[in-house]
């Protein structure tokens, strides 16, 4: 059986992009992108990107050049996740939230041949490319994204894009793809860290993750599907691809907020959005003008920073389905979804909301996932309370880091990818995140997980976000510091919530250690583009802080003899935990 021979008829080099001439092929006159007033079907959207691919091709882009671009979610975008590789090309998704000095950094470290620009941004671009003169770099050539729907006539050099898909070539042939190991998108971590690393993406990694998640978010015929989740955001958690695969409808929003969410919903019979945990809170705090009543229910995805019970119990009485993923851009984005099971039908909504806080079982081609001591690379215990580094292996896991080989060697140990974050396994085999390895607080020798502490934060009624990161303290090391973004107040609402209120609330519902010593109150609090909290920002701040006496000794229900208690009680409550973790 081993001499059988690999040949054209029963080999082909897995690749994304075969969704689309599908697409066109077998779902030619169905919608594939709305816009405003701008409507496509997908026999169209592949003559597109077969034009942009050849007007790509002659301004010599060739294998391995990448082409950045810097907009919102616009069919254009969406059009370069396929016209990009089949010109040969590796796309370059930028978050539209950088600055001008971290757009050049991207532009000069990925060595970019184009840039195409919305026009929105051109003002920043202007100024990422002043910058890129001044070093002396590489000066990528630029094209200009116009709107599709009301034409500006803003310009950054001559070319515009629709000038680019009208003198292409709509019979142009793409060379068949050699290698499915190829690159095919170019990412940057998201910039929770002051030093975004290039994570590259394989074309068999991202035809195996689009799979899975379709198959596993169980996405049915013909699906309507809202770009509420930015396509720069690990390619779209790579729905871009997925939705052709589908013959779905990609409906396309410049702006994720709440008025045109609820609008598309309503307009387009939406039955599909992705999003962080951030977006819920838009859709909740919607003005009564802004909301529109849903008529079916509509499947969201989430994933980003863990979302608490309590969030997840609000959103769904709204109207919407939540099924919680987590992932990363180093694993093409969700590498565990929470697979629901019929069984838990039969719960409290409470009860519901705290399995669907789960991260879940791994996405169907991740080939592993476990969660490891990391010093002897044992696996921890599947009791749910033993904590250890959760880590992954599978063909949809990146390649490795952009131009460089050092950071790519530590991420991979042992035939695995380590994430960095801890986590514990449940004995129904379901992994739940607890928290970065980097954001647990090491209280007095205790470790301290801050996901747990902002779930009860969560459950104020007051609170809308919260975000918990460790502050000094001078007899425990580390203690908890909380910011909270307080919801507005309802009109005629008496009773401004300070914060004593939270850190009682706290201190009720926690054991006292793990019960923030400060609470900040914020307009708003930092987040990256994906919605996720800057908590590095948030531990700088802290580290100014410092506790008095005021802040430890919160008054409560218990005595002063009773807190004696329990403090004597800790360096045995400490023993135990250690034996537990033996």
């Amino acid at each position: 059986m081993d001499m059988l021979p690999k040949c054209p008829a029963n080999y082909v080099p897995l690749s994304p992009i075969s969704f689309l001439s599908r697409a066109a092929t077998v779902y030619g006159n169905r919608n594939s992108v709305i816009y405003g007033r701008t409507k496509f079907t997908w026999r169209e959207t592949h003559q597109r990107c077969l034009r942009l691919a050849s007007s790509l091709r002659s301004l010599n882009i060739v294998k391995n050049d990448v082409v950045s671009v810097l907009a919102p979610n616009i069919p254009a975008l969406y059009e370069m996740h396929f016209a990009v590789p089949m010109a040969g090309g590796v796309l370059n998704t930028m978050n539209t939230r950088l600055d001008a000095k971290n757009i050049a950094t991207i532009l000069q470290h990925s060595e970019a041949k184009v840039f195409f620009v919305d026009y929105e941004y051109v003002p920043m671009a202007r100024d990422a490319l002043r910058l890129l003169v001044t070093e002396e770099s590489l000066i990528p050539f630029v094209i200009v994204i116009d709107d599709i729907d009301s034409p500006t006539g803003i310009r950054l050099g001559e070319l515009e894009y629709e000038q680019l898909i009208h003198d292409g070539n709509p019979r142009y042939t793409p060379e068949p793809l050699a290698d499915e190991w190829d690159a095919i998108t170019l990412n940057y971590t998201s910039g929770t860290t002051s030093k975004p690393k290039g994570v590259v993406y394989s074309h068999r990694g991202a035809f195996l993750s689009t799979l899975s998640l379709v198959l596993q978010w169980k996405m049915g015929d013909e699906p309507v599907y809202l770009w509420s989740l930015p396509m720069f955001h690990c390619n779209g958690w790579t729905f871009t691809w997925g939705v052709a695969a589908r013959g779905g409808t990609n409906v396309c929003i410049r702006n994720t907020c709440a008025a045109d969410m609820y609008r598309a919903i309503f307009e387009h019979k939406v039955a599909y959005m992705c999003c962080a945990p951030i977006v819920f809170n838009i859709l909740l705090e919607a003005k009564p003008a802004e909301r529109r009543r849903l008529v079916s229910p509509v499947e969201i995805l989430t994933g980003g920073a863990p979302p608490p019970a309590a969030l997840l119990e609000k959103i769904e009485k709204l109207g919407f389905h939540v099924t919680h993923a987590y992932g990363l851009t180093e694993a093409t984005g969700p590498a565990l979804v929470c697979e629901w099971q019929a069984k838990w039908d039969q719960l409290p909504r409470h009860e519901q909301a705290k399995l669907k806080a789960r991260q879940g079982i791994s996405v169907l081609t991740l080939a592993e996932v476990d969660v490891k001591d990391l010093d002897t690379m044992i696996s921890v215990p599947r009791d749910g309370k033993c904590v250890g580094e959760i880590v992954l292996r599978g063909s949809s896991i990146m390649k490795g880091y952009f131009k460089d080989p050092e950071a790519t060697a530590k991420a991979f140990k042992d035939g695995w990818f380590v994430t960095g974050d801890v986590g514990v396994i449940h004995p129904d085999g379901y992994l739940e995140i607890k928290d970065r390895s980097k954001d647990v607080i090491i209280s007095g020798g205790e470790n301290i997980n801050s996901v747990e502490v902002e779930e009860i934060l969560y459950k104020h009624p007051s609170v809308l976000e919260a975000a918990v990161v460790a502050m000094p303290h001078p007899r425990w090391g580390e203690t908890p510091c909380a910011f909270v973004r307080l919801r507005k107040r309802e009109e005629g609402e008496k009773g401004e919530v300070k914060e004593g209120d939270i850190i009682l609330y706290c201190r009720k519902n926690l054991p006292h250690f793990m019960a923030p010593k400060k609470v900040v109150m914020k307009e708003e609090l930092p987040k990256t583009a994906t919605g996720k909290i800057k908590k590095f920002e948030l531990r700088e701040e802290a580290k100014g802080f410092s506790v008095s006496e005021s802040n430890i000794n919160q008054k409560t229900p218990q005595s002063r003899n009773q807190r004696s208690q329990y403090t004597h009680q800790q360096p045995m409550e400490q023993a135990v935990m250690a034996m537990s973790r033996l």
